[in-house]
């Protein structure tokens, strides 16, 4: 198939362009570079360097008549997203309407859509949370993602345009950004190998579900092939607090260097964690990867990344 990536020079989307040339499908790439890295591109995609809000972005889709727009690109900060939610706007929802209004017209078979388990949800039982859960969002970031899903079910309902929308959980692994991309595994492995005490903001006892990258390309590359439409939860059920989280990276990197807390973050939800069985029914994805091992990945990524 045919397949435009955007956000495809960044940390979970260039993995995903990795296994869609695997799999030998035709992709480009389209990517502003404000976050995505030259390093991660496929050197077989076709990369494009444009701003999804832009004009000239709609017209490119035109051209190539993709079949799948797979759709990563965006404003992936939350704290970014309190501090300027007009930004967060602009990029996570005009931008998006930019490529749908070209979608429904180019005639793309599926939009597959990165949202946000960890951000639509927002706080409140029960846990793990279900695509059924109440979404209440307590971040601009998280309302955009949410706002996106939406104009999925317009576009769904009144132009025929399938969509899968995944919802990620905390998603970590090689390539992550520890200054451009949101995530507090490369945060506290940046920290830690550069000789500082990792900051932990509140108390620490703040949970996430922490999901492999690798486990997040599978899913992306089975919704290629399935029926089904709405969102799916993308995660592993399972709860990690940030001080375990960072104590495990102390140990699996052998650090004496101890952490300190910070202040609570404005806009940062204390629990969150996905139940994943819809993603077994219809994608018949589970996660496989666990915390220990894709830590240890990780790890030995960066290692290797610091020292080239």
């Amino acid at each position: 198939m045919k397949i435009v990536v955007t956000g495809g020079a960044g940390f979970i989307a260039s993995h995903i362009v990795d296994a869609y040339i695997n799999e030998r499908h035709e992709v480009h790439v389209i990517d502003d570079f404000s976050t995505g890295q030259e390093k991660n591109l496929n050197h077989r995609a076709t990369v494009h360097s444009l701003d999804i809000a832009e004009p000239k972005t709609a017209r490119l889709i035109r051209q190539i008549k993709p079949d799948i727009l797979n759709h990563h690109g965006a404003q992936m900060d939350v704290r970014r997203s309190v501090a300027d939610p007009t930004f967060d706007a602009r990029v996570n929802i005009l931008g998006f309407i930019n490529l749908l209004e070209t979608a429904k017209d180019v005639g793309v078979q599926k939009v597959i859509f990165s949202s946000s388990g960890g951000a639509v949800y927002g706080d409140r039982e029960p846990i793990p949370a279900n695509e059924e859960h109440p979404t209440i969002p307590l971040s601009p970031y998280g309302v955009s993602k949410l706002t996106g899903e939406l104009y999925l079910g317009y576009y769904h309902l009144n132009f025929g345009l399938p969509f899968v929308a995944l919802r990620y959980a905390n998603v970590y692994g090689p390539r992550q950004n520890s200054k451009g991309e949101a995530g507090v595994v490369a945060i506290f492995i940046s920290q830690l190998l550069a000789g500082k005490s990792p900051i932990i903001n509140g108390d620490g006892k703040q949970t996430r579900d922490y999901v492999f990258v690798g486990d997040v390309v599978r899913a992306n590359v089975a919704a290629l092939d399935a029926s089904y439409v709405g969102p799916i939860n993308i995660g592993t059920g399972r709860e990690t607090d940030v001080v375990t989280i960072c104590e495990l990276l102390r140990q699996g990197l052998e650090s004496k260097i101890k952490a300190v807390h910070g202040p609570a973050k404005l806009g940062e939800q204390r629990r969150s964690c996905l139940d994943v069985s819809l993603a077994g029914k219809v994608l018949r994805w589970r996660p496989e990867v666990t915390l220990q091992s894709g830590l240890k990945k990780t790890i030995a990524y960066c290692r290797e990344a610091g020292a080239s």
